[in-house]
Formats: structure tokens, sequence, C-alpha cells
């Protein structure tokens, strides 16, 4: 097999980033203030998958309570309840986070504090 000529015109192209770990993946971190492609945060999907499926476990009674599904769950019962409250979000919102268009305040991290059950000021808050 042989090769092409080489080009003589090449171009460099220099894309400032580093990479950073977010729990247990990489991920990559642009400059401030450059446009970052948005998509489907997959931290925060899984989230909320696992708090309405924790929430409709516990409404169909298949557990005593949060710390009795934590302990079946192998974790933390102060986790689970942080996670649950992942329930409480706007179903506004929670469209907004499966669909990938949330803005870039809106991670876990945001969440695992404390949520407001008034929507409007969740949406006020997150904007």
């Amino acid at each position: 097999m042989t090769r092409a000529k080489p080009i003589s015109n090449t171009v460099t192209l220099h894309v400032p980033f580093r990479v950073v770990k977010r729990g247990e993946r990489k991920e990559m971190q642009l400059p401030e203030g450059a446009a970052r492609p948005r998509g489907p945060d997959s931290t925060l999907v899984k989230a909320l998958a696992r708090a309405f499926r924790w929430k409709q476990m516990l409404e169909a009674g298949e557990f005593a309570s949060a710390a009795e599904l934590a302990v079946h769950e192998g974790i933390a019962p102060s986790y689970m309840t942080r996670l649950l409250q992942l329930t409480l979000l706007s179903p506004d919102l929670v469209e907004t986070i499966l669909e990938g268009k949330q803005g870039p305040k809106v991670e876990l991290a945001h969440f695992l504090g404390s949520v407001t059950v008034d929507w409007a000021e969740q949406h006020a808050h997150l904007s």
C-alpha cells in the first residue's frame, strides 16, 4: 500500500480544555465562556429514574420505609432521602432535564441539598 503525497499546507487546531473527574466518570471541561453542546446529563437522568422508581416502590408498599428500602438497595438512607427529593421537581423541569435542554446550573449536586416544592420558585432559581 502506498501513501498519498503529504499535504504541504497543514492546519493545527488547538482546543483548550481540561479533563476533570466527576464521581466515577471523567468529563471534558471547556474554558469559561466557551459554547458547550448540551445533551441529557446521564448522572442526573439516572438519579431521576432511581428516585421515581423508589417512590413507586414505597407507594406500592413494597417497603415499609425509605430506610428499609435503602438497606435493600445498599445505600445510605440519607442519600436515598436526598435523591427522593427529585420527585418534588415540577413535571416541566423533569421533562427539560430528560430532553437535555436544562441550563448549565442544573446539575445533580444542586439538588442534593433541599428541593423547594414551589414549582415557580424552582424555575426562577434555575433560570
